[in-house]
């Protein structure tokens, strides 16, 4: 097996668009699958050494995060806990505070887990990826990333250079919650990220809404979004975001938990985070 540490995004398509060519970022998975046999790289393509893989920077369109920034560093950043505390709520749930120094969103996203943290919270937040390959760069929204589970849609020789999400507006809030059967360290049932913007008259203007581990991908779910525009987010609201939630569930039935009450635990979850991203966003200052 080969080793490769390239310094430009070029040099890392090129070499990731060789036969056998695995992507090295945080290792959490890949390692574990190498120990276990079930990935056999011909070369390990370590992408840490691309400087724009790294670093948390805000500018006139928001935030940017670079694929390879680990999770910790990332949750410590106040300033952007403060614009999207959804989406470090998010990240703060994946695996154990030693993990967390490893992980990274990159590697979370295109290990492509329907059941992935981090994924509904950024869909909730609008986020973009910056892709790289050999053909050049190019944007794409976070939730048409994942395919499947364990595929993704990038080619062969793509990576993902950093994450783009948007400047939150004055009023604006947004929150992530999971169920699990344990306390720590498991793997989502449900996963819901919501996030929304109020007007002056606390009138919903914008909102979207990400649900986890009820497909076979993360889910940006517009008709729950459209519950909450143009309301107070008042009861009748949150009742049809729960009808909508559970309408776009298609779990499926396993030793966590039935289909049935996974499309339960989605609508209750939904209102759950609605609740929250209200209070955040009338709260903001």
């Amino acid at each position: 097996m080969d080793y490769r540490s390239p310094t430009t995004a070029k040099d890392a398509a090129g070499l990731l668009a060789s036969d056998g060519a695995h992507v090295l970022a945080g290792g959490t998975d890949i390692l574990v699958k190498l120990r276990a046999g079930f990935v056999a790289p011909r070369m390990l393509v370590d992408l840490k050494g691309v400087p724009r893989l790294r670093g948390i920077e805000s500018d006139a369109r928001g935030w940017r995060i670079g694929a390879a920034t680990p999770c910790a560093e990332i949750g410590e950043h106040e300033a952007f806990a403060a614009a999207w505390p959804g989406v470090v709520e998010a990240l703060q749930l994946i695996g154990s505070t030693q993990i967390q120094g490893r992980a990274t969103l990159g590697g979370n996203l295109c290990n492509a887990s329907p059941a992935a943290d981090s994924v509904p919270a950024l869909i909730a937040a609008g986020a973009l990826c910056e892709v790289a390959g050999v053909t050049g760069e190019r944007e794409v929204a976070v939730e048409q990333i994942i395919t499947g589970p364990g595929r993704n849609a990038l080619a062969r020789g793509d990576f993902i250079l950093g994450f783009r999400l948007p400047k939150p507006l004055a009023r604006a809030g947004d929150a992530y919650l999971r169920f699990i059967p344990r306390t720590e360290m498991d793997i989502a049932v449900v996963g819901v990220g919501v996030s929304l913007a109020l007007d002056a008259k606390g009138v919903c203007t914008h909102a979207r809404v990400g649900l986890g581990a009820v497909a076979p991908t993360p889910l940006l779910v517009a008709d729950a979004a459209r519950a909450l525009i143009g309301t107070r987010v008042n009861a009748a609201a949150l009742e049809a975001l729960v009808a909508a939630a559970s309408a776009a569930c298609r779990p499926i039935d396993d030793k966590r938990g039935t289909i049935a009450y996974r499309i339960k635990v989605a609508g209750v979850l939904a209102r759950r985070a609605a609740v929250i991203a209200l209070e955040r966003a009338t709260n903001k200052k």
